[in-house]
């Protein structure tokens, strides 16, 4: 336990020292957020790369206190590339093509890694039956490592609150993955969580510094293929409902994106102004208390998570089934995917 903690604190420690170099080093070469459109809610130039001192921080820790494996080899290997895609695109714009691209690559060099969700298990079974992928184990991994990396990214909105969410989203799989005595997975998600916290006082509202895609890339990533080892050594007879719980907040905002878009006849990939954060924002909330806000949402859904991850077969699918419709229910209340009026 001690050797968690001492990684823990080491990753928030470098994390918080290099912020400010980074911070200075965006203001130099000039990656800034200006806003220029309604989506943003700042209002003056604000300087990226915030997501290079959480970089430097989970590398620097990964390489000290973790062993030097080829998983671990390959998930910084991916981790490296989505990085300098996030600082290409946070300074030029990349195509979202190209980024996409750059997405898969880190994802396949994960996979190659021994990073895959091999099996599924079948929660109806009495013994814990489960069904290998074969095959098929290498898109599903794919998509999900893909799909997570951008959740993060998409949440991205507020000051401090994908930092925060990243934090809390590590910490209930650190939990789930303590439980089970998986050592490798409890590490890596001490030093995620370390990062984003070190980060976060100079990202909390008011904000000195935004993380760019550079941060939200890097965790989403980083969130991605700890959730899918999780998910490997898992013996939860929901074993896929634990990370979706744990990951709950970016991965039901992004559902209900996608599904608003379509209701609404938009391009799936346009941005809007619908968002959980936007509708927290519409009832009447700051931005501090709608961070906050949304930092309880994703705690409940994390004690959600580690509860099914403890759960019998029963009592796993039925939590997990009300959680998802109160999610749901309270989502179409708040007009998450309304189609609007012409």
């Amino acid at each position: 336990m001690a050797n968690y903690f001492v990684a823990f604190i080491s990753a928030v420690i470098i994390s918080f020292i290099m912020t400010p170099p980074a911070r200075r080093l965006a203001i130099k070469v000039g990656a800034l957020d200006v806003p220029k459109d309604s989506r943003k809610i700042h209002s003056k130039p604000m300087p990226y790369f915030g997501g290079l001192a959480i970089y430097i921080a989970i590398m620097a820790c990964m390489f000290v206190y973790m062993p030097h494996t080829r998983t671990n080899i390959s998930i910084m290997a991916g981790a490296t590339i989505v990085v300098l895609a996030g600082i290409v695109d946070d300074m030029y714009d990349m195509p979202a093509k190209v980024k996409l691209l750059l997405q898969i690559v880190a994802a396949i060099i994960a996979i190659q890694g021994g990073v895959r969700i091999h099996f599924i298990t079948n929660p109806l079974s009495d013994t814990g039956m489960s069904y290998l992928l074969g095959w098929l184990s290498y898109p599903i991994t794919l998509f999900w490592l893909v799909g997570i990396t951008n959740t993060i990214n998409l949440i991205d909105g507020l000051d401090g609150l994908a930092s925060g969410v990243a934090s809390i989203a590590a910490t209930t799989l650190l939990f789930t993955a303590a439980n089970l005595g998986h050592d490798f997975i409890v590490m890596q998600c001490a030093i995620i969580a370390g990062a984003s916290l070190g980060f976060l006082p100079f990202n909390f509202n008011p904000a000195k510094i935004f993380m760019g895609d550079t941060g939200a890339l890097l965790l989403g990533y980083m969130l991605a293929v700890t959730s899918v080892l999780g998910m490997v050594k898992s013996v939860a007879a929901v074993a896929l409902a634990v990370p979706i719980f744990a990951l709950g907040l970016p991965i039901f905002d992004t559902a209900f994106a996608i599904i608003r878009r379509y209701v609404n006849k938009k391009p799936i990939m346009q941005a809007d102004k619908e968002h959980l954060h936007h509708k927290l924002m519409k009832f009447g909330l700051n931005q501090r208390q709608t961070v906050l806000t949304m930092y309880f949402i994703s705690m409940m859904l994390g004690i959600v998570a580690v509860i099914i991850a403890d759960a019998d077969p029963f009592r796993g699918i039925m939590l997990a089934t009300i959680s998802v419709l109160v999610v749901f229910y309270f989502a179409k209340k708040a007009g998450l995917f309304r189609k609007k009026e012409q």
